[in-house]
C-alpha cells in the first residue's frame, strides 16, 4: 500500500520528475563508483603500514608488499614512484612523488563535480516543479471562483512533491559530496605522511652511502 501511495505521489509531481529522476540516478551512480574506488584502491594493509612505519625496512620487503596490491591501487602507484627513483637525490624523489600525488588527487576527485552540481540543480528543479504546479492550480480558478477543487489540490500536490523530492536528492548528494571529499583529503594526508617516511629512508640510505 505504501508503494502505491509513493507511486501516486510521484505521478502527481508531473513531468519535472523526469530530470529529477535523472539527477537521482547520477548521484547514486557517482557515489557507488566512489565507494568501490575507496574500497579497492585506497585501503592499505596493516602489514604494509607497519612496515613503512619502521623506517629501517628492507626495500625488497616493501616491493613484495606492493606486488600484492592491484596495479591501479593508489598507494602502490605512489610508493612505486618513490622506489623507482630512490637512487636519485632525495629532492628529486620528493618532486616525482609530488607529481604522482597530484595525478592521484585528480583521479580521486573525478566526477565529484557531478554531486556538487546536483546539490544546486535538484532544489532548483524542485522549485520549478512548484511553480508549474501552482500555475496549474491557478488555471483551475476562473473569474467566478473555484471551478475544479480536485484540479487545484492536484496542482498543489505537484508543487509540494516536486519540492520535497528535489530537496531530498540535494541532501543525499550533499552528504555524498562531503563524505567523499573528506575521504579524499584523509587519503592524501595519509599518503603524504607515509611518503615522508619512505623518503626519510631514502635520506638515510644517502647518508649511509656518503
Amino acid at each position: 500500500m505504501q508503494f502505491q501511495e509513493i507511486g501516486i505521489a510521484l505521478k502527481l509531481a508531473g513531468v519535472i520528475m523526469l530530470p529529477l529522476s535523472l539527477l537521482a540516478i547520477l548521484a547514486l551512480a557517482v557515489m557507488m563508483e566512489k565507494s568501490v574506488l575507496y574500497a579497492r584502491y585506497t585501503r592499505l594493509p596493516q602489514e604494509m603500514l607497519a612496515l613503512v612505519e619502521t623506517y629501517g625496512f628492507a626495500w625488497k620487503d616493501l616491493e613484495l608488499q606492493l606486488q600484492s596490491l592491484p596495479e591501479a591501487h593508489h598507494y602502490r602507484r605512489f610508493f612505486t614512484v618513490i622506489m623507482e627513483n630512490r637512487q636519485h637525490p632525495s629532492w628529486w624523489v620528493e618532486s616525482r612523488a609530488a607529481d604522482e600525488a597530484q595525478v592521484i588527487e585528480y583521479r580521486m576527485g573525478r566526477r565529484l563535480w557531478v554531486l556538487e552540481t546536483i546539490v544546486t540543480a535538484a532544489p532548483l528543479l524542485g522549485l520549478l516543479g512548484t511553480i508549474l504546479g501552482m500555475m496549474h492550480s491557478f488555471q483551475m480558478i476562473g473569474g467566478s471562483g473555484l471551478v475544479n477543487p480536485v484540479g487545484v489540490t492536484g496542482g498543489v500536490a505537484q508543487a509540494l512533491i516536486a519540492t520535497a523530492v528535489g530537496l531530498l536528492i540535494a541532501l543525499v548528494a550533499l552528504f555524498g559530496f562531503n563524505f567523499f571529499s573528506r575521504m579524499q583529503a584523509h587519503t592524501l594526508d595519509e599518503m603524504q605522511r607515509l611518503g615522508t617516511r619512505i623518503i626519510d629512508h631514502v635520506r638515510l640510505d644517502e647518508q649511509g652511502a656518503a
